[in-house]
């Protein structure tokens, strides 16, 4: 039998590439060691300035309880430097500290952070205590002479000196967590690291060793071929024909190569064949390469079909073309038709904006009869089912926030029934109290609606909450329907609630709608509003946002000057609703007194 330098004996040629990548592997896990190393030590490095900055803040502290010390003990003026040197430190030093420590903490433990957090908000509140209890006392140089102010001072002094001294406490422990934290995770670190180097050096080792061992065994006789048979099979799965062929060989590499050299060839002639019928010649000349030849009886068979199919495409593309002519002129007039149709409604629905714009109160107005005020109004749609309304008779303003029911064009055309009937009540009857006024309203709706008079009764009605203002006496009288009145008096929300039945839709007996009067006091803030605010949906579940939450907001900005109360409104229900649509109209009336 003749030798035969088959592909086992040559492949030893590949185990050189091996010895080659196992060095370069070896020599890269090395330095990757050693700088992972290096940036180990640098992390760790790290708590030098946290050290740092806890010391910085320990030593702030110090400095604080001296000043405070000063202030209290030594009579002086409000413009002495050593107060000026607290106010600074309080002000300007302490932020900038505790700024630059909640940036270093990022990379803490949270046991640290939490400690951290924790010093903080201790902290906080003793320069709290100094600020409200000492500093704002002890502010001239006639407040030292006061007993009573002195005496009230004395006791948040001592309890600041007790204080500062848990603080201390606190921080010192903390900077001795962080120190001790640091060290063992460096030390953890490096024995982790000595480790994997020690470990990677023994398995470097071993690779070289294996790969001189194999690589003394390997010859390069198969590469040339390989790379032949790589680039004509890469070549045919693009889609394109090699033009060289495979030298005679006595290995596998020659068996594998006659193979494809045949393959290339049939394929060249399946390919004619194939260019010849895709240009319609279906009389081209094919012979498959034997009977079992699956591809070739294919071939001829998708001749003759494409050559049927041709023939019936042809007559369908002629029918198809006249179909399709005749139904796109048919959409291109639809479609004018439905473009002249919503211009048209567009049109009226913003014509109707400006009549329900005209009949709102104009805000030189407002500013007129309610200078402490604000009016949040947010149509959902171009025209809006809620309106609001201000007036004035005699001594009492008047001003109601009413929702009518719907949004969009129908609840527009009851909040302009509702305008005029307010309207004509206030100027053509003598009524003066709110509830006489929504009892009257609510007779006029109901027969301005035709309400009751078939057997088909109206569901259209409205909420509303009306107001009259007295700013001489500061006597406010009310009457509400469903939305209920808010009134901020000292930061403490009062709720008055409303009438549970609407105006113009009731079932069963007339009711009358209640009464109310309130003495207001200077300073407090009154809130009337529609339901569409605490129903928006939003936040991060998709949920409403509430009455209990509408509330608490209320009462966490009545400290806020009027109009920025309107603006933090807005952009808290804007930030609530995020990407999701307006459900309701939202109107908001604030007034201060």
């Amino acid at each position: 039998m003749a030798f035969r330098f088959t592909i086992g004996r040559k492949i030893g040629t590949g185990f050189g590439v091996l010895l080659f990548l196992t060095l370069i592997a070896f020599l890269f896990t090395i330095v990757t060691v050693t700088q992972s190393k290096q940036r180990t030590e640098s992390v760790v490095s790290q708590v030098t300035p946290s050290v740092s900055g806890l010391k910085e803040f320990n030593f702030l502290l110090q400095k604080s309880q001296t000043l405070i010390s000063k202030w209290y003990y030594n009579q002086s003026s409000n413009d002495d430097p050593s107060k000026e040197d607290l106010r600074n430190l309080i002000n300007k030093d302490y932020p900038i500290i505790k700024s630059n420590l909640l940036e270093l903490s990022q990379d803490w433990t949270k046991e640290e952070k939490e400690k951290l957090k924790t010093t903080f908000n201790f902290s906080d509140g003793l320069f709290k205590v100094y600020q409200e209890e000492i500093m704002s006392a002890l502010n001239s140089w006639e407040s030292y002479d006061d007993v009573s102010v002195k005496f009230l001072v004395t006791t948040p002094f001592e309890e600041s000196q007790d204080k500062i001294k848990i603080l201390y406490s606190q921080l010192n422990s903390l900077i001795t967590q962080k120190e001790q934290n640091a060290e063992l995770t460096k030390k953890e670190m490096f024995t982790s690291f000595n480790f994997l180097e020690r470990l990677v050096k023994l398995i470097g080792i071993g690779l070289l060793i294996g790969g001189i061992l194999i690589a003394f065994f390997t010859t390069q006789s198969i590469t040339k071929p390989v790379q032949q048979l790589k680039k004509m099979l890469l070549s045919m799965g693009v889609g394109i024909l090699p033009k060289e062929r495979i030298s005679y060989r006595t290995d596998e590499i020659g068996e594998m190569g006659t193979a494809l050299n045949s393959l290339v060839v049939s394929m060249e002639s399946t390919t004619e064949f194939a260019n010849e019928t895709g240009k319609g010649n279906f009389n081209a000349y094919y012979k498959p390469l034997s009977e079992d030849d699956t591809l070739g009886h294919a071939l001829l068979k998708m001749r003759d079909g494409l050559s049927e199919n041709e023939r019936v495409l042809e007559q369908k593309v002629v029918e198809r073309t006249e179909q399709v002519v005749k139904q796109k002129e048919e959409i291109e007039e639809k479609t004018k038709e439905l473009e002249t149709l919503f211009k048209q409604v567009t049109d009226s629905i913003h014509y109707a904006k400006r009549i329900q714009e005209a009949i709102l109160p104009p805000l030189n107005y407002v500013k007129t009869l309610l200078p402490e005020s604000f009016i949040l109004y947010k149509p959902k749609d171009i025209v809006s089912g809620d309106f609001y309304w201000l007036d004035k008779k005699g001594d009492w303003t008047y001003f109601a926030a009413v929702d009518c029911t719907g949004h969009g064009v129908p609840g527009a055309f009851m909040s302009i029934v509702g305008h005029n009937l307010l309207k004509d009540i206030l100027n053509n009857t003598d009524l003066t109290e709110p509830a006489q006024i929504m009892d009257k309203m609510n007779d006029g709706v109901a027969n301005t609606l035709h309400a009751g008079s078939s057997e088909k009764q109206t569901k259209d009605g409205m909420d509303m909450t009306l107001c009259a203002l007295n700013h001489k006496t500061l006597e406010l009288q009310f009457s509400a329907a469903f939305n209920p009145l808010y009134i901020v008096r000292n930061n403490e929300l009062i709720q008055y609630k409303a009438d549970k039945f609407p105006i113009g839709m009731f079932v069963g007996e007339k009711q009358n709608f209640t009464h109310n009067s309130i003495q207001l006091q200077k300073g407090d803030h009154i809130y009337i509003f529609s339901d569409g605010y605490a129903d928006q949906f939003g936040g991060p579940k998709g949920k409403k946002f509430m009455a209990g939450n509408f509330r608490t907001l209320l009462s966490d900005m009545s400290k806020l000057p009027i109009e920025k109360q309107r603006v933090n409104l807005n952009q808290t229900i804007e930030e609530w609703r995020g990407n999701l649509e307006q459900v309701d109209d939202i109107l908001i009336i604030g007034v201060r007194v």
